[in-house]
Parts: C-alpha cells; sequence; structure tokens
C-alpha cells in the first residue's frame, strides 16, 4: 500500500507533484473566471423569473451584487484554512470543496432564475473559496530548504496557469453567452472544475502531504510568535484590500464602460466582457517580462524588496484608474473612445498586479509560521473579500431612489482613483516598519 509523503524530499530540483498542482489551476481558474466574466451581463440582460419573464437588474444593482458575491468568495478561504490546518489537512479538504463547487456551476447551468443564481453563487464561493488557501499554500509544502530557491519562480508559472486558464475562458464563455445562451455558457465551466478535480486526484501520490496541525495549530496561532506574525501581516492586508476594490472593477464597472466604447480591433469587434481577457494575456507576457527584466533592472539602483515592489503597484493601480475617468468624461461628453485606451488602463493595471498580487502570494507564504500556512492564505484572500465588499457597499450606497446615481459618470472613477492614491502614500510610510521572518517547511531525513 503506497503511503503518502508528509515532508519534502532533501532534494534541489523541482518537486514531481508541480505538474499536476499547476494544471488543476489553470483548469479551475478557466472555471471560476469563465463564470464570472459573464455574471454582470447573464445580471442585466438574462436573468428571468419562475414563469419565464425577464427580471434583470440595473447596473449599480449588478454591479453590488457582484462584488458582494467576489467578496463572499474571498471570505471562505477562513473555513477552507480551518478545515485544512486543523482537521482534514489541504489535499482531502480541496477534493472534498471542488465537487461542492462543481455542483455550484451546474446548478448556474440549469436555472437562470435569481434563485438558481444565489444556490449557484454559494456553491461556488464554498468551493471556490474554501479550496484557494490550500491549493496555494500546497505549493510552497512541496518545497524545502534545498529546493527552496525556485519556489519563487514556480509560484509564478502557477500564476501564469491562473492567466492561462482565465484568459482562454474570457474569450470563449462571452461568446457561447452571447451565440448559445446562459445554460451552455454555465455548463462549460462546470465540466472545466470537474476535470480540475479529477488532475489534482491523479498526483494524490506525488505530493508532499503536511498532516492537519489539529490543536497544535490552534497553540501556535495563539502564541506570541504566531500572533506576531498575524498582526504584521494583517498590517500590510489592510492596504492591499484597496487594491483589490479597484482591480475586480474589471469585472464590473470596466465592462459597462467597455459597452460604451469602440470595441472594433483589427477589423474585429470585441464583445464587452471579453475585454477583460487581456488582463490574463498581460500577466502571462508581463510575469517573465518583470522577474527576468524590470526587477533586475531596477534592482541595479534600489533593493527590490518584497514590499517595495507592493508599493510601486499601489501607485499604478491610481494612474490606470484615472485613465480610466478620463475615458468616462469623454462617454459623459457624447463620444465613444476607441477601447485602446482601455487596453492601455488594463497595461498598467495589469503591472500593478504583477507587483501586489504576485509578490504579495509568496510573501504571504513564506511570513507564515509552518502549521498556519493555509490560515495566513486564507488572511490574504481576506484582504480581497474586505476590498470587494467595499466596492459592493460603495454601489448600493450612490444607488438614488430613482434609479440615479451619487457618482454618476467619471465621478466614479475619480473617487476610486482618489481612494488609491491616498492609500498608496499611507503603504509608503507604513511598509518602512516592518521586519520579515521567514518559516519553511522542514525536509526528510536523507
Amino acid at each position: 500500500m503506497e503511503i503518502y509523503k508528509t515532508k519534502p524530499d532533501p532534494s534541489d530540483s523541482l518537486p514531481t507533484g508541480i505538474p499536476y498542482i499547476v494544471g488543476n489551476e489553470a483548469a479551475e481558474r478557466f472555471s471560476y473566471y469563465g463564470m464570472r466574466a459573464i455574471l454582470v451581463i447573464f445580471m442585466t440582460q438574462y436573468l428571468v423569473d419562475a414563469s419565464g419573464r425577464p427580471d434583470v437588474m440595473s447596473e449599480n444593482e449588478a454591479q453590488g451584487y457582484f462584488h458582494l458575491f467576489t467578496s463572499a468568495v474571498y471570505l471562505m478561504p477562513l473555513f477552507g484554512a480551518l478545515l485544512a490546518d486543523g482537521l482534514l489537512g489541504k489535499y482531502r479538504t480541496i477534493i472534498y470543496l471542488s465537487l461542492i463547487y462543481c455542483l455550484g456551476h451546474f446548478s448556474l447551468a440549469i436555472d437562470d432564475t435569481r434563485l438558481g443564481l444565489l444556490i449557484g453563487q454559494g456553491l461556488i464561493a464554498i468551493g471556490s473559496g474554501g479550496i484557494k488557501p490550500c491549493v496555494s499554500a500546497n505549493v510552497g509544502d512541496q518545497f524545502g530548504v534545498n529546493n527552496r530557491h525556485l519556489v519563487g519562480k514556480v509560484f509564478s508559472w502557477f500564476y501564469f496557469s491562473i492567466n492561462l486558464g482565465a484568459f482562454t475562458s474570457m474569450l470563449i464563455i462571452p461568446w457561447l453567452l452571447h451565440h448559445y445562451g446562459s445554460s451552455v455558457a454555465f455548463a462549460v465551466p462546470g465540466l472545466l472544475m470537474l476535470l480540475a478535480t479529477l488532475t489534482f486526484w491523479a498526483g494524490r501520490y506525488r505530493y508532499v502531504h503536511v498532516p492537519p496541525a489539529g490543536m497544535v495549530f490552534v497553540r501556535d496561532m495563539f502564541s506570541a510568535a504566531g500572533l506576531t506574525a498575524l498582526k504584521k501581516l494583517a498590517s500590510v492586508y489592510a492596504f492591499i484590500a484597496i487594491f483589490w476594490a479597484l482591480f475586480d472593477q474589471t469585472g464590473s464597472s470596466w465592462i459597462l464602460q467597455a459597452q460604451k466604447m469602440d470595441r472594433m480591433i483589427f477589423g474585429v469587434e470585441l464583445l464587452p466582457s471579453q475585454i477583460q481577457a487581456a488582463n490574463p494575456l498581460l500577466i502571462m507576457l508581463l510575469t517573465p517580462l518583470f522577474s527576468y527584466g524590470v526587477y533586475p533592472f531596477l534592482s541595479r539602483f534600489v533593493e527590490l524588496t518584497a514590499l517595495r515592489k507592493m508599493a510601486i503597484g499601489l501607485f499604478l493601480t491610481a494612474l490606470a484608474f484615472a485613465i480610466a475617468g478620463f475615458i468616462q468624461i469623454d462617454i459623459d461628453n457624447g463620444l465613444s473612445p476607441s477601447i485602446t485606451w482601455q487596453l492601455l488602463a488594463y497595461l498598467l493595471l495589469t503591472s500593478a498586479e504583477v507587483m501586489v498580487s504576485v509578490t504579495c502570494l509568496e510573501f504571504s507564504y513564506t511570513q507564515a509560521p509552518k502549521t498556519m500556512k493555509s490560515f495566513v492564505m486564507a488572511l490574504y484572500f481576506l484582504s480581497v473579500a474586505a476590498g470587494n465588499l467595499l466596492t459592493s457597499a460603495v454601489n448600493f450606497l450612490i444607488q438614488n431612489a430613482d434609479g440615479s446615481s451619487k457618482l454618476a459618470g467619471a465621478d466614479y472613477f475619480w473617487f476610486f482613483t482618489g481612494l488609491m492614491l491616498v492609500n498608496a502614500v499611507l503603504f509608503l510610510f507604513s511598509s518602512r516598519y516592518y521586519t520579515e521572518q521567514s518559516y519553511w517547511q522542514d525536509e526528510q531525513s536523507s
């Protein structure tokens, strides 16, 4: 009978389970981002009531519910982390919650009412959110002291797989919705999630399965070292939350803005929700460019720590939203600006994502005590939830009784631009007081 490994091998080469983890992540991200790419369009154009009559939402209402759902997805990592680190272990948690995830997709595919939307999104939030801290922490668990020099590159490839799945789904799923309707468009992501689950299961004997820590996890979390690590990381995540409040609007306000733009590129008119594909495509191009070009170049002039990378990314985010604000001014004046201007904003926002999100993912793992890896990843994802909750609250609060908005047109984008600029300046000063301490898994004795 084969027994799972519980510690990394004393090797300086790539862990054997990494290809299965990366393949699983590509298919799972296809399923999630494909479903998410069409949510706002589905809610504003395709929703029906129980009798089949149109029951669509207003733009602000759809944006509010979109970010509320996204917030729920990123709140659930706390549940997944407690299951993984305290009870089931990462592998079993991922398998069980992935099956719930599949059911959520298929619920959306068979019921296009608000009830079906609620049930489907609820199951997806549990599944997708619950596995998030486990999958990313499981990447780090495969490494020991001898091959830890490879972890940064593997996290880059891990992030590349996320965006490969997202890019293909953001082109395909909106097209399926437009030509074949919501049932097909939601069923295909469900099939990809089933494939993701089978891929992860297939690599089960190649992974390092770090056992759940049980009460040791609880003791470590409430120890002086555990509480200090959580407090320090929370001081970073509070600022990163504002980044996500802006970034995830590529799935809401930026789509609605794209509807009013000239979307012809090289003689082809893109669907509004397909413009989002620019982000994962740029991630795949920019991640290696930053790793092998931009970062080495900047390191000649300044010590480029993880916190400094994040600070630069926050300022780039403010600049990206300022471009969106200028685009909206033209739209408010009755013009139809070229979608290439929004693509320029995507270039800046994606550069910010590389410097903030990719960096913070690796930073979170290294700064987490050994028994708390999934829990710290959940704390990181909580910053995504908080950011989306903020955006959701703003969209609900700015709705007037007559359906108009208190932040109409360009004012909406200028509000978030100003918020990010203040946030970036405060982070620049706050990060100077952070002292790093890294933790790695023990290796098996040779």
